[in-house]
């Protein structure tokens, strides 16, 4: 009986709701109003810091969109990088992604019951928010929502298609409700609502802040990470309906949608609540868009979008564990990790041990968040490896031409190949300035161990990696294999 094979059953629509169902969760709903405690200097100065952190992301989407039109493979990433630059960086950085991805996906399954609460809270079913809370019912119920979602990334495209673009249409319609409110509402609307609640704050007016660049820089930075994402499209490449085009395409979608979207909900939330507010409550607790906008909604609008924001959590989770699991798929494939672990479904046409392998990791992740009290790490492990991976993806982009010349003859989206190079430069580049932002922030943390800084410990992530490919490169040449033949040509289709 022949071997079963991935099967290209998802199309143009799902591919980008993979992408966008990747980028979408905390980040928009989190992220530009809790960034006044990361970086307290920023003041009025978020929205540009947003499309600042919008430019080093395009540009790795250009070399991500390019690279996949010559390479529409599984486990996207770590193909263009090991075939257009060198199958040892490839691996490694690849690693890294999966690690980091592998505990985020944990991280952002355990988060999503205290909004589970937040919406009992809000609905007046106290008994059922206390039982949300307890230590154990949030463990067990993050992890049965994490397993729900492996189970139906191997039940096949359908499924998942079934799953993720009704949740992203959602996420959307709710998500709506902010941006409407927000530029229907006015300051002084919020802080009259503010006030009749008992909230202390003291309108003090347009008074001119100073501009300061390395809080901008910073923010930046931060802001980056609410990007991280899109390569997701990449990964699902060897599953892709007419890849060649709908890769690119889909590509661009998601990061043109996800990008306005931020931008448009970030100004209607900042157009309803002032800066110097969202900045007072930053310091003081952990706030977020739906309990901001509480002060001014209806309950039942606030309720909506409580479930809004807890939908933006969810549809994360069958994306990210699609995108992680075909990295062990391809990696396997190309037999740098146990070749069982390239098994596909005989019924369902997935990788199935490998889709069983990265739940395990972010079960993992489940289980340290609940323990170690705190998740923020895993999010910046994952922002160090996706950085690093943008930037190998750009410098890629460049080399191919040199190392692989007969695939950078596949690459059909920019055909000037002069103009593909100086973008990709620009990518390099402007990720390496975030790259050193983001670690000289990390390594400056005021932290309580070395451990608890992401750079360390993403370098050790790294040494592991190392370990892992230099083993199983030498058991390839062991079996006579020519490694410089074995990684200049792509897998099976």
């Amino acid at each position: 009986m022949a071997k079963a094979q991935l099967q290209r059953g998802i199309g143009l629509v799902a591919l980008t709701a993979t992408g966008i169902c990747s980028m979408m969760g905390a980040s928009i709903n989190v992220v530009p109003f809790m960034i006044h405690r990361s970086v307290p200097g920023i003041g009025p100065y978020v929205l540009p810091a947003f499309l600042f952190a919008a430019i080093p992301a395009l540009l790795a989407a250009f070399a991500y969109a390019n690279l996949s039109s010559a390479m529409p493979r599984a486990g996207g990433s770590y193909l263009y990088a090991s075939r257009g630059l060198n199958p040892y960086l490839g691996f490694i950085a690849s690693f890294s992604q999966w690690f980091g991805l592998s505990i985020v996906i944990g991280v952002i399954a355990y988060i999503v019951i205290p909004f589970g609460r937040d919406v009992a809270i809000a609905l007046d079913a106290t008994e059922t928010a206390n039982f949300l809370d307890r230590g154990w019912v949030r463990v067990s119920l993050a992890l049965a929502l994490l397993w729900t979602f492996v189970w139906t990334n191997i039940k096949g495209s359908t499924y998942y298609e079934r799953i993720v673009i009704p949740l992203m249409v959602l996420m959307f319609i709710l998500g709506g409700i902010v941006i409407i409110t927000g530029f229907g509402s006015t300051h002084e609307d919020f802080i009259a609502a503010w006030q009749a609640k008992g909230g202390s704050f003291v309108d003090e007016g347009q008074k001119e802040y100073p501009f300061d660049m390395w809080s901008f820089f910073g923010a930046g930075a931060v802001l980056f990470s609410s990007f991280i994402g899109f390569d997701a499209i990449a990964q699902a490449g060897g599953e892709a309906k007419n890849p060649i085009r709908n890769l690119p395409l889909a590509i661009g979608l998601a990061i043109s949608i996800v990008g306005g979207y931020y931008l448009l909900f970030s100004a209607a939330m900042y157009h309803t609540v002032p800066w110097q507010l969202v900045s007072q409550e930053a310091q003081l607790s952990d706030i977020s868009a739906p309990g901001l906008l509480s002060y001014i909604l209806s309950p039942a609008l606030g309720v909506a979008i409580l479930i809004g924001a807890t939908i933006a959590l969810v549809n994360d989770l069958p994306a990210m564990l699609l995108s992680v699991s075909r990295l062990i798929f391809a990696w396997s494939e190309d037999g740098i990790f146990p070749e069982k672990l390239a098994r596909i479904h005989p019924k369902h046409h997935t990788p199935d041990l490998a889709l069983i392998i990265s739940g395990g990791m972010a079960s993992v992740g489940i289980i340290g968040s609940h323990y170690a009290g705190d998740f923020f790490l895993g999010i910046d492990i994952m922002v160090s490896s996706m950085m690093v991976n943008f930037l190998l993806i750009c410098i890629s982009l460049t080399t191919i031409h040199w190392v692989n010349p007969k695939l950078a003859e596949g690459i059909s989206l920019t055909k000037n190949r002069t103009i593909r190079i100086l973008i990709s430069l620009l990518g390099a580049i402007s990720l390496s300035f975030f790259l050193i932002i983001h670690t000289t922030k990390d390594l400056s943390s005021d932290a309580s161990a070395w451990y608890f800084r992401s750079t360390p410990v993403w370098l050790i992530v790294m040494c592991i990696g190392s370990l892992i490919y230099w083993i199983n490169v030498r058991k390839l040449k062991n079996k006579g294999v020519s490694i410089k033949s074995h990684f200049s040509q792509l897998p099976p289709n």
